[in-house]
């Protein structure tokens, strides 16, 4: 049996946007969310060691932007499960062409993409609707000591949200700007 993704490439080499294919009818449809084999290009070796759902309740809310430092560095399935977002992923890899650029993609209940992210890529977005659910999948369980991010305000990303930061909260308001090489 063929994938049930298209997996397509971003400009920063290693994060994907995944499309997932729907089998329905009149009645509904059926749409895979992850698999193992089908993913295997993008997932190689890791596996899944936990399984998030978020909620945010107001429009213009930012989380993030999280990461987690090595070795508790984590790929993560990113989708969004009602409302709309606009997810945001930043490369941290200092080796890399894109170091500290982004990338941004919607993500809808509409829609149905998954942004992966791979390890070395901060993490957050920003609700353009009420009652947003996102739905995360990640290769590393949660580990508080390694936990870090990025500010989501800082000039020096110049990350271009498209509404205003209505909230945000006092940690990831509270994370330092970072000095660009």
């Amino acid at each position: 049996m063929s994938s049930r993704f298209h997996i397509l490439e971003t400009q920063l080499q290693g994060l994907n946007i995944l499309q997932p294919k729907r089998l329905g009818d009149h009645r509904g449809y059926l749409e895979r969310m992850f698999c193992t084999a089908d993913l295997e290009e993008v997932l190689g070796s890791r596996s899944v060691a936990q399984i998030n759902r978020t909620y945010t309740e107001k429009k213009g809310t930012v989380r993030g932007m999280h990461f987690q430092l090595a070795p508790h560095a984590e790929m993560k399935f990113v989708t969004c499960l009602k409302g709309e977002v606009f997810d945001v992923a930043v490369d941290l890899r200092t080796h890399s062409s894109t170091y500290l650029k982004w990338h941004a993609e919607i993500l809808s209940e509409q829609n149905h993409k998954i942004l992966v992210i791979p390890e070395g890529f901060a993490h957050g977005f920003q609700a353009l609707s009420d009652n947003c659910e996102m739905l995360y999948f990640h290769t590393a369980a949660y580990q508080p000591s390694a936990e870090s991010g990025l500010n989501a305000r800082d000039p020096a990303l110049a990350i271009d949200w498209p509404l205003a930061i209505s909230e945000i909260s006092e940690r990831d308001a509270s994370h330092p700007f970072i000095s660009k090489p």
